[in-house]
C-alpha cells in the first residue's frame, strides 16, 4: 500500500467520527503488519468501545513483536471485561506459546465468564496439552459456554486421555454442546471416539449430525 493511503488511514483514525475510525481500521486488512500495528496503536485507548474492540482484535491478526506484550497487559489490567475478553481471544489468534501463562492466569483469576471463555478457547488455539487441567476445570463448570469451549479446546490440544470425560456430553440436552463434541472428536482416531461419532451421526439435530459426518470424514482421511 502506498504511503499516501497509509497517511489517509492515519488521518481517518484521528477523525472525531467513530465511523471513520472503524472504517480506517477495517482498511488495514490489506496492510502489512509492520505498517498496520503503529496505526492500530493510535486507537487502543479510543473513547468508543467498538473502536477499541476492533483495534484489539486487529493486533491478533497483524502479528509483530509488539503485539503480545500489549495484549497481555490489556488482558491483565483493562477495567472493561469486554476488552479483556477481546485481548484473550486475540492472543489465541497470535498462536504464540508465550501467551500460555497469561491465558491460564486469566482463566483462574478473572471473575467474568466471558474472559474465562475467551481464555479457554485461546488455550485450545495454542494447541499445548499443558492446558488440559485448566480445560477440565472449564468442562466441569456450571456455565454451558465454558463447557463448549473446553470440549472444543480439549480436541484441539489432542488430549486423548480426556475422551471419556467429554463423551459424558454425548447426550446433553444442549445441541450446541453436542455439536462441539462432534467437532472435537474429529481430532481423535480411537475406537471410542469413532463409536461416539457414529452415535452422533444419528442425532436429531441436523447441525450435530453434519458435524459428526464431517469429523468421521476427517478421521478417515488421516488414516
Amino acid at each position: 500500500m502506498s504511503k499516501v493511503n497509509l497517511a489517509e488511514i492515519s488521518s481517518k483514525l484521528d477523525s472525531s467520527n467513530s465511523k471513520d475510525r472503524l472504517l480506517a481500521l477495517a482498511s488495514l486488512r490489506e496492510v502489512e503488519a509492520q505498517d498496520a500495528v503503529p496505526l492500530i496503536k493510535k486507537v487502543l485507548n479510543d473513547e468508543m468501545l467498538p473502536v477499541r474492540s476492533m483495534a484489539v482484535f486487529a493486533l491478533g491478526i497483524k502479528k509483530t513483536d509488539e503485539c503480545m506484550p500489549i495484549l497481555v497487559k490489556l488482558l491483565e489490567t483493562d477495567p472493561d471485561y469486554g476488552i479483556r475478553a477481546d485481548a484473550a481471544g486475540a492472543l489465541g489468534y497470535l498462536k504464540d506459546i508465550n501467551a500460555f501463562e497469561a491465558l491460564v492466569r486469566a482463566f483462574y483469576e478473572d471473575t467474568e465468564w466471558l474472559v474465562r471463555f475467551s481464555a479457554a478457547v485461546s488455550l485450545g488455539n495454542l494447541g499445548d496439552v499443558r492446558a488440559k487441567q485448566v480445560l477440565l476445570q472449564a468442562l466441569h463448570s456450571s456455565e454451558p459456554v465454558l463447557q463448549q469451549a473446553a470440549i472444543s479446546a480439549l480436541g484441539e490440544v489432542k488430549a486423548e486421555d480426556c475422551i471419556e470425560e467429554i463423551l459424558v456430553f454425548a447426550q446433553s440436552q444442549d445441541w450446541l454442546i453436542r455439536q462441539r463434541l462432534a467437532e472435537s472428536l474429529g481430532n481423535f482416531n480411537t475406537e471410542k471416539s469413532i463409536s461416539a461419532l457414529k452415535f452422533l451421526l444419528k442425532d436429531s439435530n441436523p447441525q450435530v449430525s453434519e458435524a459428526a459426518a464431517h469429523s468421521l470424514e476427517k478421521v478417515k482421511a488421516e488414516k
